[in-house]
């Protein structure tokens, strides 16, 4: 079975991610089909669109194969690298895609996942939509883009969103930018249908299938919360304002904070900083450095051993406290790659 489908209906492009086992979980393989894919249909005049799904109900994309990416880590060889390498275009040919790419939504986004959807021209998402970048907690960084996405939401949330791991569901993913439109998924078929046949413009077709949310946002409610303690200047003062506060969400957030590897949260604030003033392409270059660095140290395969392989939940992190992460060590992540530096020039 095709891990991706392609179809061409209508006006057009069908991307059907297709391994609903493994809630379409990326491989390199899936990485390189859709690249190759979107730029056969970019010259193609007779595709004016591309829509995008994930197969059976659970996810639209769980992430990247993160099994085969710790395996390959594990041994040294090169295919962890050039899946992140591909992956990183295959983002930013997303971003850049000079026609309207528009993900369906529903169920489980995370990691990988995003990347494949949150740089489209729209985002649509169902009211089963989990979205999540929980990397900080297998000992990674949210990237896949996330360096120039989360700085870009409302207040503090980007980057709440980045050290917390926390999980939207769709009014949440309406509120801070992830889905454009909120379409029940029962409808995503006569969405699918519309967009392919219909004449009108692509956003009056959108529009015409959306509906407003009749509850507010649980990340809306929390917004003061959160842009007062994550407005501190470092990992360490947010854990001391929080510290400071009786609250339940407070509480619960230093909870979620301590569970966390300690150099993916100082390096992940350091990375949604400088994300704020970077344009896309200089944050996948910086994304890619880290890559690098974290797949050459400990916490990524202490995490997923912990959290995925053994699953028991006891990551030790070396260094096990932020007491131990230098700004030194913080900075090495950052490091040009010489040679080694992501480039665009297949997509130039």
């Amino acid at each position: 079975m095709d891990e991706v489908l392609f179809e061409q209906r209508g006006r057009a492009g069908l991307i059907t991610l297709n391994r609903p086992k493994a809630l379409n979980a990326l491989t390199l393989g899936m990485v390189d089909a859709m690249d190759a894919q979107l730029r056969a249909w970019r010259s193609d005049a007779g595709v004016e669109l591309v829509v995008v799904r994930g197969a059976g109900e659970r996810a639209f994309c769980a992430g990247g194969d993160i099994r085969a990416l710790y395996d390959s880590g594990r041994a040294g060889t090169p295919y962890v690298i050039d899946f992140y390498r591909r992956e990183y275009r295959l983002n930013r040919l997303i971003k850049r895609y000079p026609k309207p790419y528009i993900p369906l939504i529903n169920g489980i986004v995370m990691g990988g996942g995003v990347g494949v959807s949150v740089h489209g021209f729209a985002r649509v998402c169902g009211e089963g939509t989990m979205f999540a970048m929980p990397e900080t907690g297998i000992g990674l960084f949210p990237d896949v883009g996330g360096t120039h996405f989360l700085p870009r939401c409302p207040g503090k949330t980007g980057l709440y969103l980045a050290l917390t791991g926390a999980r939207l569901d769709v009014t949440d993913a309406a509120y801070v930018g992830v889905a454009s439109h909120v379409v029940p998924a029962a409808h995503h078929e006569a969405l699918v249908a519309a967009l392919c046949e219909d004449v009108l413009p692509v956003e009056r077709v959108l529009s015409h299938h959306a509906v407003k949310s009749e509850t507010k946002s649980k990340i809306e409610g929390l917004r003061a919360a959160i842009d007062r303690h994550f407005s501190c200047t470092s990992v360490e003062g947010i854990i001391a304002s929080l510290k400071s506060d009786t609250s339940l969400f407070a509480d619960q957030t230093l909870t979620t904070l301590a569970a966390k590897s300690p150099t993916s949260l100082r390096v992940t604030f350091n990375q949604i900083r400088e994300g704020t003033t970077l344009g896309f392409e200089e944050c996948m270059k910086l994304e890619f450095r880290l890559t690098n660095r974290f797949m050459r140290g400990h916490d990524f395969y202490e995490g997923v051993r912990a959290v995925i392989i053994e699953k028991d939940n006891a990551p030790k992190w070396q260094p096990a406290d932020l007491a131990g992460v230098s700004d030194s060590d913080v900075a090495k992540y950052f490091a040009p790659l010489g040679e080694a530096e992501l480039t665009f020039e297949q997509e130039a």
